[in-house]
């Protein structure tokens, strides 16, 4: 279900409208409008083709996940799917591997990634092998096998130009994603700050 929602074109403005939504007054991060700013991020990821297809594949699978459990359980907020999960006791969390908590860290990290690649491509460093390379070091490399780390850095030297990124959001010029991207990227990071927060208040960082 989840590639199928993924299917069409990537929008930026798309993201922009559900990571606003994401979060409340009361600084909880609504499921809805996560899972479609989670959609989109997984468009934008599909094409660049087959360079990310070890980090999009994963999300995919990791949305469909979250959908499901969205559907049985009515969770409105991460916050309330913690709750749920922590209910039945920290042991029984750990033992599941399909558990929504564990979905969401890997999400989390994935997340982390896409924040830090989109900051570096408005900061106007024209390479993006070394944008990605960095990125993926500060978040998602600590957490893969130094295989997979290898093989990413490599495909990275493949990457598209910026201007070429830039044209994928979808929006305009490429001053008009450079601006929409100044919008969007401190929505993304308050959904971030916020999960992080949640998961380290009740010791889930380190979920296998």
């Amino acid at each position: 279900m989840a590639a199928a929602a993924a299917a069409g074109p990537f929008s930026l403005r798309e993201v922009l409208d559900a990571f606003r939504r994401c979060v409340t007054e009361q600084r909880e991060v609504l499921l809805e409008p996560y899972l479609s700013g989670w959609r989109g991020l997984i468009r934008f990821l599909q094409s660049l083709g087959a360079v990310f297809s070890f980090i999009s594949k994963d999300a995919v699978a990791k949305v469909a996940l979250l959908e499901a459990q969205h559907r049985q359980h009515r969770f409105v907020s991460l916050q309330s799917l913690v709750q749920h999960e922590l209910a039945a006791g920290p042991a029984a969390l750990r033992a599941r591997p399909d558990s929504g908590c564990r979905t969401v860290l890997r999400l989390h990290r994935a997340l982390r990634w896409l924040q830090l690649f989109l900051e570096g491509l408005r900061s106007g460093e024209p390479r993006t092998s070394v944008l990605c390379t960095d990125a993926y070091n500060a978040s998602l490399a600590q957490h893969h096998p130094w295989v997979v780390r290898k093989a990413a850095t490599v495909a990275f030297c493949a990457l598209p130009s910026r201007d070429a990124f830039l044209e994928i959001m979808n929006v305009g010029s490429a001053d008009e994603a450079v601006a929409m991207l100044g919008e969007a990227i401190p929505y993304i990071g308050d959904v971030y700050g916020i999960t992080q927060e949640l998961f380290a208040e009740h010791k889930l960082l380190d979920l296998p």
